[in-house]
């Protein structure tokens, strides 16, 4: 259909009546198969929170039995066409709750390794420790962070490993 036999109808006119193009579906086909991937990796209790159908359930309880690269991708076409008929909405709070979280804990893990690595370099840096988690075991700390500057002068990741699951501790601590 042209604009040329109907001069009444407009060009944004006659682009809403031809729909979503073939690319744009290809494109949120490929998002939804994505995000059947990402939702089958999620632990089944998160998952759980979501109200899935019956047949829903089953592909996502199927997968792991899927080895075939072929097999598996069209498993999560499948997936994927399943989910369209789910709570789309409810699916992707989900999501989000997940990366909020993550993003969280990469920012603990980011800060920890921080604290280690001032610690292991700087002397201010153990003083300044202290100040921020009061609690902490004061000798033990020091005696860690020696034989992490040891270690780290050697080479070695042994004492460096210790030093960082005490700071994790001590930050789990401070933060119940």
């Amino acid at each position: 259909m042209t604009t040329d036999h109907d001069p009444t109808v407009t060009e944004d006119e006659l682009e809403q009546d031809l729909g979503p193009s073939r690319s744009q579906i290809k494109r949120e086909r490929q998002a939804l198969q994505a995000l059947a991937e990402r939702m089958v990796g999620m632990p089944r209790a998160e998952l759980l929170r979501l109200s899935l159908s019956e047949a829903t359930w089953a592909a996502i309880d199927e997968t792991p039995r899927i080895k075939d690269l072929r097999a598996r991708k069209r498993h999560w076409k499948r997936i994927a066409n399943l989910l369209e008929r789910e709570d789309m909405d409810a699916v992707h709070a989900l999501l989000d709750e997940a990366d909020a979280r993550e993003r969280a804990a990469s920012a603990r893990h980011h800060q920890l390794e921080r604290w280690r690595e001032r610690l292991i370099a700087e002397e201010a840096a153990l003083g300044e420790f202290i100040d921020a988690c009061p609690q902490v075991d004061r000798q033990h700390l020091r005696h860690l962070v020696r034989a992490a500057r040891r270690d780290a002068e050697q080479g070695r990741p042994e004492a460096p490993r210790k030093l960082f699951r005490y700071l994790r501790e001590v930050m789990d601590a401070a933060a119940d």
